[in-house]
């Protein structure tokens, strides 16, 4: 089951129970079962201070992936800087993208797909836009 919290933020335009139609898709067109999935966005502060803890690096980021799972079933916690998708989506496609675009990058995390190469970055980033292209808003005929 998929989850969303806010921690002390609030999140523009959120419609929660189309989002998480959406990454359930997501799970099970990458050929997984979902199982406890929370997605919690924090303010950038809040990252900062889970990034120096857990991994010990001093600098702002959009998310945090911590995986769970097992075998073929999806789980995880993904926090996410609404701070740093807000002020991201200025300089890329606009708010509502990213915001798809770094839950989507969470979730691929969770099914295995790594970001540390430019091999790895270039099949995540082609599977995030795929998966952008397929969301339908609620305002969709």
């Amino acid at each position: 089951m998929i989850e969303i919290f806010l921690d002390d933020v609030k999140v523009p335009g959120l419609d929660s129970e189309l989002f998480v139609l959406w990454l359930n898709e997501v799970i099970a067109s990458e050929k997984f079962d979902c199982g406890d999935v929370n997605l919690i966005f924090v303010s950038d502060e809040k990252l900062l201070e889970m990034n120096q803890q857990f991994l010990q690096h001093d600098y702002f980021t959009d998310i945090i992936t911590f995986d769970y799972s097992e075998d073929s079933v999806i789980s995880g916690e993904l926090y996410i800087s609404i701070d740093r998708v807000s002020e991201n989506g200025l300089k890329m496609d606009g708010y509502d993208n990213e915001l798809k675009r770094v839950c989507v990058h969470g979730i691929l995390h969770l099914c295995g797909y790594g970001d540390k190469s430019e091999e790895e970055i270039t099949e995540i980033r082609a599977k995030e836009n795929f998966y952008i292209d397929k969301f339908v808003s609620r305002g969709t005929n």
